[in-house]
């Protein structure tokens, strides 16, 4: 079987039987289309560990910008992807290179930046609410803070799906799983008074303000007028720079900083992955450096 067929039937497997998210797909196509490209549309069973290994330095050696390679955690993607292509082919009986073969590169151990609660505070008062801009950016920022939301559930949010009078609300997260998301007190009131100042009935949760085409007019929903992520991060990432910040900036770490909150306040492991909707507690512990390091604060402070 030539390559080319292989990955179109996994694709279509993701999409139907796995019932993979779009940007899911989305990634898996980008990442196999790749490695499509440096193997030419070989047959399948022509694909080993010599190839395989040409293949990672074609990875690392590759440019995409002037002088910028991808990083080893993007390269990892690329192999990732590329296991889970075997792995179809392997179920499916086709002769091929067994995925178990190929290691992913090592990395380093992952580290999160978060916010202090004094940087949070100067993040939330360098915007002004006076423009309904400034209370949209508020409420988002309040919001992200309180839920950890991941960007995408934040944005793909309509009016309906958030409750406000009982302060929690279902998200569908990664891997299309549902967990249940609460709101705090402070950012119920921000999404309220930035939904009292609208004027309009559409669906979403938060509204791109800017001037619209008149032909977009005819969406009665307003889906035309969703928030992208692009425009929520650019948002975050100038915050935090008129507010002072010097630390990178994202959506994400918003989600971190909830999360250090949590375990820094006695919350347990398991409870914080619930809340994040991570699928496995290993991903959840890249958090425990963080309260590793004020258990030793606690220590020297109360052992002498």
């Amino acid at each position: 079987m030539k390559l080319s067929d292989a990955i179109r039937q996994f694709l279509e497997y993701c999409e139907i039987e796995k019932n993979q998210s779009k940007r899911t797909l989305i990634s898996y196509a980008h990442y196999l289309g790749r490695f499509l490209i440096f193997a030419k549309n070989i047959e399948i069973s022509k694909i080993n560990l010599p190839l395989v290994k040409k293949y990672r330095l074609y990875l690392n050696r590759y440019e995409f910008r002037p002088n910028e390679n991808l990083g080893v955690k993007t390269q990892n993607y690329h192999i990732i992807a590329l296991r889970a292509l075997l792995k179809f082919c392997i179920k499916n009986d086709w002769n091929t290179l067994a995925p178990e073969k190929i290691d992913l590169a090592k990395i380093e151990d992952r580290t999160v930046e978060f916010l202090t609660r004094e940087e949070l505070e100067r993040l939330f008062g360098s915007i002004d609410n006076n423009k309904i801009t400034g209370l949209r950016n508020r409420a988002i920022l309040e919001m992200l803070y309180s839920t950890g939301l991941r960007i995408s559930e934040l944005t793909n949010l309509n009016r309906h799906d958030v409750n406000l009078e009982r302060g929690e609300f279902h998200v569908r997260g990664k891997g299309k799983k549902v967990r249940i998301v609460f709101i705090s007190k402070r950012a119920i009131e921000w999404v309220k008074e930035y939904l009292e100042e609208r004027d309009d009935n559409f669906d979403p949760l938060f509204l791109n303000h800017g001037r619209t085409r008149q032909k977009e007019k005819k969406d009665l929903n307003g889906e035309y007028r969703r928030l992208t992520d692009y425009t929520i991060q650019e948002m975050v990432r100038t915050t935090a720079y008129k507010a002072g910040i010097t630390k990178h900036v994202t959506p994400h770490t918003l989600r971190h900083s909830f999360a250090t909150e949590l375990l820094l306040n006695g919350a347990d492991i398991r409870s914080v992955q619930e809340l994040l909707g991570h699928a496995s507690i290993t991903t959840t512990q890249i958090y425990t450096h963080i309260t590793n390091k004020k258990l030793r604060e606690i220590h020297e402070k109360f052992h002498h």
